[in-house]
């Protein structure tokens, strides 16, 4: 399977609609990208 790079305004928006009303684990699912994944954003983003 062919590793997917995701750009910086993909990765802000993913982690904007997690910030609003958006449940979590319908982002990600809707993104295709696994939940450690999105964490791991979170983390690297938030540090």
């Amino acid at each position: 399977m062919k590793k997917t790079r995701y750009t910086g305004k993909e990765v802000a928006f993913a982690l904007k609609q997690a910030e609003t009303s958006t449940r979590v684990g319908e982002v990600f699912r809707k993104i295709g990208v696994s939940e450690a994944t999105f964490y791991n954003w979170q983390k690297s983003l938030a540090a």
